[in-house]
C-alpha cells in the first residue's frame, strides 16, 4: 500500500469541481444481510463497456468515461503496470455519508487487485484491519488531492471503511480506479 499526495489543495479543488458536475451520480441500493438499503452515498459505476461489475448483490453495467476521468485514467495508466478499465466513483456529501467495512475481493477483479484512489474535496478518515488479527490496523487521514494505492494482498488479508463522523466535513469524491477481468463461464 502507498500514500502519495497526487497535487495541490488548488488543483484539487478545481478537480472537485470537474468532477462533481460532470458525473451523473445516483444512490444505487445494495444488499446487506438479505435486505436491500440504500448506500450510504452517492455513486457511479463507469468504464469500458466490457467492465461489467458486480457487488453487494447487484450487477452494475458501465455509464461512459467523462472528460475529467479520463485524463485520471491517463494518470494511472501513466503509473501503472496496466491500465485500468473502470472506476467506481463515490460522493460523500457529508459525515453522515460513509462505507461500511468491506474488501474489494471480487471474483472479477483477480487475486491481486490493484486499486487507485483519488480523493478530492474534505479530508476523511480511512481504515484498514486485518481479517484476523485486530492488533493489525492502520488509520489514515485522506487528504484532497491524494493518491492511495492498494496492492498485492491487501485485498485478500485487510477490509477497509470509511466511516460516518459527527465533524463537520466538507464533501468529498472518492475514485477507486481498478480493472475488471472476464470470468469464464
Amino acid at each position: 500500500m502507498r500514500l502519495a499526495q497526487f497535487c495541490d489543495d488548488a488543483q484539487a479543488a478545481r478537480w472537485f469541481a470537474r468532477l462533481h458536475e460532470e458525473i451523473p451520480w445516483e444512490q444505487h441500493r445494495l444488499r446487506i444481510f438479505g435486505r436491500e438499503i440504500d448506500a450510504p452515498r452517492l455513486s457511479r459505476w463507469i468504464g469500458d463497456a466490457e467492465a461489467v461489475y458486480t457487488y453487494s448483490g447487484s450487477r452494475f453495467v458501465p455509464s461512459a468515461w467523462t472528460p475529467a476521468l479520463a485524463e485520471l485514467r491517463a494518470v494511472v495508466c501513466a503509473h501503472g503496470a496496466e491500465c485500468c478499465n473502470s472506476v467506481l466513483a463515490n460522493l460523500y456529501r457529508d459525515g453522515r455519508d460513509s462505507m461500511g467495512w468491506h474488501s474489494d475481493d471480487e471474483p472479477e477483479l483477480g487475486s491481486e487487485p490493484v486499486i487507485w484512489s483519488f480523493s478530492f474535496g474534505g479530508v476523511r478518515r480511512f481504515r484498514l484491519r486485518h481479517r484476523h488479527d485486530p492488533r493489525l490496523r492502520l488509520e489514515l487521514e485522506l487528504a484532497a488531492g491524494s493518491l492511495l494505492r492498494m496492492a498485492g494482498t491487501t485485498q485478500h488479508h485487510y477490509r477497509h471503511d470509511l466511516p460516518k463522523t459527527a465533524r463537520t466535513v466538507a464533501a468529498r469524491i472518492n475514485l477507486t480506479f481498478r480493472t475488471i477481468r472476464a470470468l469464464d463461464g
